[in-house]
């Protein structure tokens, strides 16, 4: 059923072609950009929600990849609230939460494999210029399942520090987080180097 991100159901996105959908993602995450005050943004987000019972994905599921950017969500509001006000603050805060539900419904509907292969080809004119579309397609495919993998070290960490009865904070959860994806990263370009 879940296989990374990707969450097989028998839909229309689902069955749309990975390159149809990596260009709205990028059509749609470019336009939203030109898109000025909180209402149309609004709309904007409420349009990307609505995709998510269309790929038959239940709301929560969009919650669920939200959850995550939460606080970077917060830290950028409250940084446009003192700079800009609070128009500017909620329109980049609905901006970035439009384009991170539409990115987690593109990898939720979209095969791995799939969308690097896709990537692969749509970058195969960059050969030229000496750019090897493998190598792209490759980090790429690490970095997508890199995510759900952070997720559970961060939910181990968490139940780890529960058990000795630490408190939660960002400091006792950040530390022992990079410690061990640097350790994670290091494992999987060790792997890497072993077979090329």
């Amino acid at each position: 059923m879940i296989g990374g991100l990707y969450v097989a159901r028998d839909s229309r996105v689902h069955a749309a072609a990975p390159g149809l959908k990596l260009a709205v993602l990028a059509l749609a995450g470019t336009g939203l950009f030109f898109v000025r005050g909180p209402l149309p943004l609004l709309a904007a987000l409420g349009a990307v929600l609505a995709l998510y019972p269309l790929a038959r994905l239940p709301i929560a599921l969009a919650w669920r990849q939200l959850r995550p950017a939460l606080a970077m969500l917060a830290i950028l509001a409250l940084v446009q609230l003192w700079t800009a006000g609070a128009a500017a603050a909620l329109a980049v805060t609905l901006r970035f939460a439009a384009l991170i539900l539409l990115a987690s419904l593109l990898t939720a509907t979209t095969r791995t494999g799939a969308l690097v292969e896709t990537l692969e080809r749509g970058l195969g004119w960059l050969r030229p210029l000496g750019a090897d579309p493998a190598k792209v397609g490759l980090a790429i495919s690490l970095a997508i399942r890199f995510i759900p993998a952070l997720g559970t070290v961060a939910h181990e960490v968490r139940e780890a520090q529960r058990a000795r009865g630490l408190e939660r904070g960002l400091l006792t959860l950040g530390v022992p987080l990079i410690v061990r994806t640097l350790k994670m990263a290091d494992e999987i370009a060790d792997a890497i180097d072993a077979r090329s």
